[in-house]
This record gives C-alpha cells, sequence and structure tokens, in this order.
C-alpha cells in the first residue's frame, strides 16, 4: 500500500526470522536479494543480533516462488530462537496479511482513524528452526487455479466459484 504504519509492519510481513538483528555489526554481514522471475529470494548471510554479538551470527533466507510456494530456510542458527530476547524488537518467525482502512473519527469528524484489520497468520514453532532447517509453505486450491469453465465446474472446492464465459476467468 501507500501508507507506512507502525502496526502495518506488526501484522504485515513474510518473516523467515523476525528480530532485532544489526546488519552493519560485521563487514561479513550481508542482506542480498535475487529475482529471476519465477523466484525472489532474500538472504540474511552472518547477521548479528543487536547488543548480542557474542551469541554468533545467524544465516537464513525466504524464497517466494511465482506458484505461491514460499520456502524459509535457516542454515546457521547459533542459539536456539526461544532464547533471543524480544525487549527491544518482537521476535517471530511466519506470515501474516493485513490490511487498513481510513474511517471518520468520531470526535472530529474531518479527521480520519486507521482501522487495520489483520486477518489471516501463521506463526512457526521457533523451537523447530534450528540449523539446516527448512520450512515450506504450499498455498491452498483457490478458483484462481481455474483456467476454463469445464475445470471451475467440476471442481471440489467450496468457494461457490462460477465462470464467466464473457470475461473467460472465474467469478
Amino acid at each position: 500500500g501507500d501508507v507506512i504504519h507502525r502496526m502495518l509492519t506488526a501484522t504485515q510481513y513474510v518473516a523467515p526470522l523476525m528480530a532485532n538483528f544489526n546488519p552493519s555489526f560485521s563487514r561479513n554481514s550481508t542482506v542480498q536479494y535475487l529475482d529471476n522471475g519465477t523466484v525472489f529470494v532474500v538472504q540474511w548471510d552472518k547477521v548479528y543480533l543487536q547488543g548480542k554479538e557474542d551469541m554468533g551470527s545467524f544465516t537464513f533466507q525466504a524464497a517466494l516462488h511465482s506458484t505461491g510456494r514460499i520456502v524459509f530456510g535457516y542454515k546457521e542458527i547459533p542459539v536456539p530462537v526461544l532464547q533471543i530476547s524480544a525487549t527491544q524488537h518482537p521476535v517471530k518467525a511466519g506470515l501474516s496479511d493485513a490490511f487498513m482502512i481510513l474511517n471518520p473519527s468520531p470526535e472530529v469528524p474531518e479527521s480520519r482513524r486507521r482501522t487495520i484489520y489483520e486477518y489471516h497468520r501463521v506463526e512457526l514453532d521457533t523451537s523447530k528452526i534450528t540449523n539446516m532447517s527448512a520450512v515450506e509453505f504450499t498455498p491452498l486450491p483457490t478458483c484462481l487455479q481455474h483456467q476454463s469453465c469445464e475445470m471451475c465446474v467440476t471442481s471440489e472446492l467450496t468457494f461457490n466459484c462460477s465462470w464467466c464465459h464473457v470475461l473467460q476467468r472465474y467469478l
């Protein structure tokens, strides 16, 4: 969206591991990305926790595939994630999505109040995040997968999809 709001960043994320990382601590720390058109990968390489650099460096990545598949890969996790302090920054792993609506404020009619609705969240069990581990998310089937009327009307999905011949797409 076009509005950056602190609560949006708390409710809209793709986070293989969210914590108080300090990529500027070491010259060897990097955050890199690659986009080849079918997969977008972000890698945090040898990053350290702010103020806890003695714990060691973390290396992990997120790969977002054009098919909707998402893979989190963990190469180096030097301490159990449950031991990372959330005092300065939330510690979490998973996916979340939300949207914001501007509503008129009852107190000041000419102003608008932002309301954020989080409608989906998948939280990982952070005790499972260890060296050389991975998590894969695969999208559930939806009406979007239908490419023809026949596929739509014979689908076993329970979304009450219907095919529009004029638009040549589902409704």
